[in-house]
């Protein structure tokens, strides 16, 4: 993806995402997850967790449901009247070799955007999602991205 075009993808993200999937949350408040999850927050997206060996994290002082899988949290969210219905973007704090499995839910559940955040990286499982319509961000910094444009 030329710069350009990968700025207006960034950009479009961070201006139409309203609810946002934490792939790999940590409930270690020292771990960049945690701390990007509460940045999101403050900044008004719903920050929905996503963590297999959590049952619930704090994020923004709040006391959150961590779902064990995408699938869980799309369907959490699903039932939620206040809130959009769906998860519209994936940030994915996991190992790169994780992000396959990742991408074959995102395409799966119809979310529209994926983001894996520094140092998170597999070409060919984002040339797949983006082939499928999702427009994805790679080994880049959700946080940076938007405190640059704040």
């Amino acid at each position: 993806m030329g710069n350009e075009n990968r700025e207006a993808v960034i950009d479009e993200m961070l201006r139409t995402a309203t609810t946002v999937a934490v792939v790999g949350i940590s409930n270690k408040t020292e771990r960049a997850s945690g701390h990007i999850a509460n940045y999101l927050a403050k900044h008004g997206y719903r920050v929905v967790p996503v963590n297999p060996m959590l049952s619930e994290v704090v994020v923004d002082g709040k006391v959150l449901t961590c779902y064990p899988t995408l699938e869980a949290a799309q369907a959490g969210v699903a039932v939620d009247i206040e809130a959009s219905g769906k998860i519209d973007l994936v940030d994915v704090f996991r190992a790169s070799d994780a992000v396959p499995a990742i991408v074959d839910d995102v395409i799966r559940l119809h979310i529209p955007y994926l983001w894996l955040q520094d140092g998170v990286q597999h070409d060919e499982a984002i040339r797949r999602a983006e082939a499928a319509g999702v427009k994805c961000i790679q080994n880049d910094c959700i946080f940076r991205e938007h405190a640059a444009r704040a």
